[in-house]
């Protein structure tokens, strides 16, 4: 997908960029009847106490409703649109089945208007196609993967997202996610065909503090420049780096320390662990 450079007419402009939507969405008006209100915590819990910082403000948003589940096994749903959502960094793609049921699903790279997709233990393992991982050929790419069967996808849902399917023995699959971690999964979990679309969604330079405003991202004040009662790494004489590893507020280790707990009941289900410090990878094939 191509991303759109501006004239420099502000320094905003000449460092930001964005995605060419008219290029790849083909609706840009949500279905109605698949909306929903949104209630902006904005990082607060119910005591109103601020939990998650550096959130609040942005543009308003209606959630559209996204089938995670696909359980409309055997019925064949036409590709109606392309459409954009404000909730998540892929594209959506608007479905309606044959009885007349219309429904949103997270629209993989590839698919096109008219396209023909289908759930259930008897659809072809194509594009788009939802089915168990019992029924899909090893080595295939994969996304929006179920933890737990019947629970929808959780896993592989954002922009570029993609797992690949390994061996498979017995009821258990294992699955090569995209940060590198190989995964354990029950065989009787659903997952869609494909590489998730917008693959240059995370190429897009912000340019300007505005434009993460309009997301809900409210300023952020470095670790180091605070006092040692606000942060671990605050004081010291003059432009001190804080003297210890980078951890959070509370102490917590902030660059690749494992915060995961080894007493985890689905630890015994990762079989590789993911690469700490690296960002998001392409899965490699792995001969098991």
């Amino acid at each position: 997908m191509p991303i759109k450079s501006y004239n420099p007419t502000s320094a905003g402009r000449r460092a930001g960029t964005v995605i060419d939507y008219k290029a790849e969405l083909t609706k840009f008006t949500p279905e109605k009847s698949l909306l929903k209100k949104q209630i902006r915590a904005n990082g607060r819990n119910h005591q109103g106490v601020i939990t998650v910082k550096h959130r609040g403000g942005g543009n308003k948003r209606m959630y559209r409703i996204i089938d995670f589940r696909r359980r409309k096994d055997g019925m064949i749903a036409n590709i109606e649109s392309i459409e954009y959502d404000p909730n998540r960094s892929c594209f959506i793609a608007l479905i309606k089945y044959t009885d007349g049921e219309k429904a949103y699903i997270l629209a993989p790279k590839g698919i096109k208007v008219g396209q023909k997709v289908q759930s259930g233990i008897d659809a072809p393992p194509e594009v788009g196609n939802c089915m168990p991982l019992a029924n899909v050929p090893a080595g295939l790419e994969i996304h929006n993967i179920e933890m737990n069967p019947g629970q929808g996808g959780k896993l592989v849902r954002s922009a570029g997202g993609v797992a690949r399917l390994g061996a498979k023995e017995g009821e258990w699959s294992v699955v090569i996610l995209p940060s590198g971690e190989m995964r354990r999964v029950r065989s009787a979990c659903r997952a869609t065909i494909g590489q998730l679309g917008n693959i240059d969604w995370i190429n897009v330079s912000i340019g300007k503090a505005g434009r993460q405003r309009h997301r809900g991202n409210r300023p952020h004040t470095r670790a180091k420049a605070m006092n040692p009662t606000d942060h671990p790494l605050g004081g010291g004489e003059g432009r001190s780096n804080g003297g210890r590893h980078p951890v959070s507020r509370t102490g917590v280790p902030a660059k690749g320390g494992i915060t995961r707990s080894p007493r985890k009941n689905s630890e015994k289900l990762i079989l590789r662990r993911r690469k700490f410090g690296t960002h998001q990878q392409r899965p490699q094939t792995v001969n098991m």
